[in-house]
């Protein structure tokens, strides 16, 4: 995960289709996020989180879709992205 100002890139997991994920994003919950490029294509996921994206309540909504549909795909996920962002939510009160 590397952070640039407003720009996420992550990793996609080893098994998961990049096409897969982010189609199933954008059709079952309105999300969408960019895929790869160059060298990078179908290797990140580039996550903006500007201005009205960047509120909690997209956030967690990002997060919960995104196990979700990793879930659905059999990919076991150690922890929870929900449960840690609710953590760093809590301790900026």
């Amino acid at each position: 995960l590397a952070y640039n100002n407003d720009l996420f890139t992550v990793h996609i997991p080893q098994g998961i289709d990049d096409a897969t994920v982010r189609g199933a994003l954008l059709n079952e919950y309105g999300i969408e996020i960019g895929g790869g490029l160059g060298k990078f294509k179908g290797k990140v996921w580039r996550i903006g989180l500007m201005g009205y994206t960047s509120r909690k309540e997209n956030v967690m909504l990002f997060l919960a879709a995104l196990e979700s549909i990793l879930r659905s795909l059999n990919y076991k996920i150690a922890g929870s992205g929900i449960m840690a962002a609710a953590d760093v939510y809590r301790k900026e009160k």
